[in-house]
């Protein structure tokens, strides 16, 4: 997570409503915007979708198993994946 020095500024399209909707989230939580939107998007990221099992037992993925989550887990990306590979390596 990144910290009060080290955020990210992006421009982001809403939809009016989820704009509204974040707006009086963020006055009802006396938070900024931001900090709302990113709750929510990081809530969005770590809940398993409906339906799905943390325990995928015997599922596969284009022909990868795919591992259960953890609560504690974060997104995998390509970085992430490259750096533990390079450090893996001989």
């Amino acid at each position: 997570m990144l910290d009060a020095l080290h955020r990210m500024r992006t421009t982001l399209s809403l939809d009016d409503d989820v704009l509204a909707a974040a707006k009086v989230l963020a006055r009802q939580q006396r938070q900024p915007i931001g900090s709302v939107i990113s709750a929510l998007v990081r809530q969005a990221l770590t809940t398993p979708l409906p339906g799905s099992s943390t325990t995928p037992a015997g599922r596969s993925r284009n022909g990868l198993p795919l591992l259960p989550l953890r609560p504690d887990g974060g997104p995998v990306d390509l970085s992430l994946v490259n750096s533990l590979r390079d450090e893996l390596a001989p």
